[in-house]
């Protein structure tokens, strides 16, 4: 076997928060040695969220059987879910914002096509629905936790309790036509063909796309950590490691 070194496009203060973190839970439970030190524990996970290595691959770089990678990947992974917020919380954080930005966004997963609550006919491919909340600069806010693909957007709002959120918080939000019927707290664009709306309409609905093109440096930011590009472990796990991710990014990006 071959092993060679590999460049993690992440700032030390990635490293340093998840470490911290990490002895504090060592702390906590009261383990006294492993096979890795805390520093390197936390390069083990920050190495397979972003670069979306197997744990075999990184087990081998690190010295460590695939098990143990796997353990303590879960471990640290499970630690910055702890922190994500919530969605009001997200919101309270936004409260000074002119608006916010709803949307969603499919993060790819190797199913079959007999896997049918997976499989999602807008994208035409198998994956998990994440909904996304931005602030106007187009700053990640807040992601949901995952459903199956084939999940209407305007459904997955009201599972995930955005739409309550955003009335109590009485901010103003702009999302596109997967939204319709959301009520007053979501502007969306007017429906029907474009040659059938009035001029007002179609103006308004060109001003609508602009301000909604926001959104997708905040989705953007999450197909960063490569691991979220191509998804091959089990969909539960999912949750979890988008939580990280945007835990990650709000406590070590901004």
């Amino acid at each position: 076997m071959i092993i060679y070194p590999s460049e993690l496009d992440l700032s030390s203060s990635h490293l340093r928060f998840l470490t911290a973190r990490i002895h504090e839970h060592r702390r906590a439970i009261g383990s006294r040695w492993r096979r890795l030190s805390v520093g390197r524990q936390a390069l083990l996970a920050l190495a397979h969220l972003r670069n979306g290595h197997p744990y075999a691959q990184l087990a081998a770089g690190f010295g460590i059987g695939t098990t143990t990678a796997y353990r303590y990947i879960t471990e640290a992974v499970g630690l910055l879910t702890a922190l994500a917020p919530t969605i009001e919380q997200a919101l309270r954080a936004a409260s000074r914002k002119a608006f916010v930005l709803l949307d969603r966004t499919l993060l790819p997963i190797d199913r079959i096509a007999a896997d049918q609550p997976f499989h999602s006919g807008k994208h035409k491919k198998h994956g998990m629905n994440v909904q996304i909340l931005a602030d106007p600069a187009g700053r990640l806010l807040w992601a949901s936790p995952a459903l199956p693909g084939a999940v209407h957007d305007i459904r997955a709002a009201r599972e995930h309790g955005i739409l309550d959120a955003l009335a109590s918080a009485d901010t103003d939000c702009w999302a596109d036509k997967g939204y319709q019927g959301a009520g007053p707290a979501v502007r969306v664009p007017y429906r029907g063909r474009w040659e059938n709306r009035s001029e007002g309409q179609q103006a308004v609905n060109r001003s609508q796309a602009k301000i909604r093109a926001l959104v997708e440096p905040a989705i953007a930011t999450l197909k960063t950590w490569r691991l979220l590009r191509k998804l091959r472990c089990t969909t539960t796990r999912i949750t979890s490691l988008v939580q990280a991710v945007l835990t990650l990014y709000l406590t070590c990006s901004n």
